[in-house]
């Protein structure tokens, strides 16, 4: 049996985005008998809310669309997970940048936004922590969908 593909998801805080893309992941490799073959977490740039669960509305939205066992514990980004993941991905170029900036040198992980697979083209999943509402939880949901959709069959098999 083959390693494990690993992919650790990225936004500045761990409370929105990437808990979002983690369960998204998660869920997709569940339902498709890809558990075998793949593994995701998440983590932050900053650790600014480390310890802290996902934003409420990003949970909310989840468990709204169907994926009721998420759980998670915002934490930062270490420098060993360029090494151990095999893709990082960022949900804006402000995260790619910094993500860049932080990487040591002969790590393996590809650092890689998660909307450049979005066959929709909307390759930045905008930061909804400032918003009032779920709107744009749900559009950072809908964009991770089917960002994981496209590359989980672009690679699945490799």
């Amino acid at each position: 049996m083959s390693e494990k593909k690993r992919v650790l998801m990225i936004c500045l805080g761990n409370i929105c985005r990437s808990p979002i893309a983690e369960a998204v992941f998660a869920d997709y490799i569940i339902k498709n008998g890809l558990t075998d073959s793949w593994e995701v977490d998440s983590a932050a740039l900053i650790g600014y809310h480390t310890g802290k669960s996902p934003d409420h509305r990003a949970m909310s939205t989840i468990k709204e669309k169907g994926i009721k066992n998420y759980s998670h514990r915002a934490r930062p980004i270490s420098k060993s997970d360029f090494h151990e993941f095999d893709w990082i991905f960022g949900m804006d170029d402000d995260n790619i940048s910094e993500l860049t900036r932080k990487q040591p040198h002969g790590s393996k992980a590809k650092i890689e936004l998660l909307g450049s697979y979005d066959p929709n083209g909307e390759t930045i999943i905008r930061d909804p922590y400032y918003d009032s509402g779920r709107d744009g939880f749900i559009k950072a949901y809908e964009q991770c969908v089917r960002s994981v959709d496209a590359f989980l069959q672009k690679h699945k098999s490799s």
